[in-house]
């Protein structure tokens, strides 16, 4: 492969523990609102994606409806959950710190969410100016669409074939492959689970890690050879 010129990390589950803190805010308003779910099964199904999306897709599932208000309403819970107990991965930030090539952090969450999340856990110096969200590209897709990768590649000067993405979501893997972009597995955060590791496999990393303190080697190892996108 083309020398690796970009890596991208993914925010909600590889830089900070923020998955499992939305799965539970979110799974008790969809109980509350009919729909039996546990945060441990919301995670797993849905880790990756907004909670709008979510909606959608119990919505065709299920046959059922609700509230457009619904969206807003836990979108403020998960904010100020998020605000009082989100941490950062453990070894993250010397992890991100230690890699001489340049970063950035493409997410499906707000800009205003991704910021106060990166100051409550001290990462925010790492990514100055380099915080690209999905909502605020010129399309507004989401993860699973590669949308949000294309722009930050191009914002950032790198060739696609020539980036490392980190996610620790099926979604996030299949916008990241959809790009062209190689991807790397991440199942060290809170809402990890025992097939984690398989399904990021299925969906296109080339591999997994569950700690940060072996991201710069497993890049470094990838980085030898080019593979199949």
């Amino acid at each position: 492969m083309p020398s690796p010129e970009l890596i991208i990390f993914d925010c909600d589950g590889v830089l900070v523990d923020s998955e499992i803190v939305a799965a539970r805010v979110e799974a008790q308003m969809l109980r509350e609102a009919g729909y039996e779910i546990s945060a441990e099964e919301l995670a797993e199904r849905y880790s990756g994606l907004t909670f709008r999306d979510i909606l959608l897709s119990i919505e065709q599932e299920a046959q059922m409806l609700f509230q457009a208000s619904l969206i807003d309403h836990a979108e403020a819970k998960v904010d100020d959950r998020l605000r009082k107990e989100v941490k950062a991965i453990p070894g993250v930030a010397e992890a991100v710190a230690g890699l001489s090539l340049k970063k950035c952090i493409c997410s499906n969450s707000s800009s205003q969410r991704i910021d106060a999340m990166l100051k409550r856990t001290r990462l925010a110096p790492l990514f100055e100016g380099v915080i690209f969200s999905s909502l605020e590209t010129p399309s507004k897709l989401p993860k699973p669409a590669p949308d949000v990768f294309l722009h930050a590649a191009e914002r950032m000067g790198a060739r696609p074939g020539a980036c490392f993405v980190v996610e620790d979501s099926v979604h996030g893997i299949t916008g990241a492959r959809a790009a062209g972009m190689r991807v790397i597995g991440f199942t060290g955060a809170s809402h990890s689970h025992p097939r984690h590791a398989d399904m990021l496999m299925e969906a296109g990393a080339e591999t997994t890690v569950s700690r940060m303190h072996d991201l710069g080697g497993v890049i470094a190892a990838l980085s030898e050879f080019s593979a199949d996108i």
